[in-house]
């Protein structure tokens, strides 16, 4: 998604409003969890004051994760408000991590600025709704199996009965 800079200038004191829909295939074959992912719905408005742009975007899509305990594919759907800072003055320079981007040349790219927030909305794990799959995931292995937390029953300790015995005999004395 790109913008000739005179695109901005000639929109003056008014937004430049933009919507378009980006196609991200390459986040797939990036070392990450995203097995899939469709274009993407971009929509969003670029304002100049000076050689400052400041761009506000919000994208809509939706990506395909592995599950976390079955590996099969679940569809993910992600909505998420991006903002950028840009400029465009030939004598800026970044300066360490610096959340404002120069813009060399007469073109603003959006795009790896929308890649770089999809992957920041990837979730650490996501889990299959199917119960069908569930029910067929693997519940053991060599050397592992999958336990279920069950509540603890009060359970008196066997070295303790005895002692337990005596109090209530003391008790019953008394």
């Amino acid at each position: 998604m790109k913008f000739p800079l005179q695109k901005l200038n000639q929109s003056g004191d008014e937004p430049f409003k933009f919507k378009e829909d980006v196609d991200v295939r390459e986040l797939e074959d990036m070392n990450n969890d995203i097995r899939k992912i469709s274009p993407v719905y971009v929509q969003g408005q670029a304002v100049k004051y000076g050689d400052d742009i400041t761009v506000t975007f919000t994208v809509k899509g939706e990506m395909t994760l592995p599950c976390a305990r079955t590996l099969v594919d679940v569809s993910y759907p992600f909505h998420l408000e991006g903002h950028e800072q840009f400029n465009v003055s030939p004598y800026y320079e970044e300066e360490g991590e610096s959340e404002i981007h120069p813009v060399r040349g007469e073109v603003l790219d959006l795009t790896p600025y929308i890649k770089e927030n999809i992957l920041l909305e990837v979730p650490t794990r996501v889990f299959s709704d199917d119960q069908e799959v569930q029910d067929q995931a693997l519940t053991e292995g060599k050397g592992w199996q999958v336990i279920t937390e069950e509540p603890e029953e009060d359970k008196i300790d066997p070295r303790m009965a005895k002692l337990q015995s005596l109090l209530n005999e003391k008790e019953n004395n008394d």
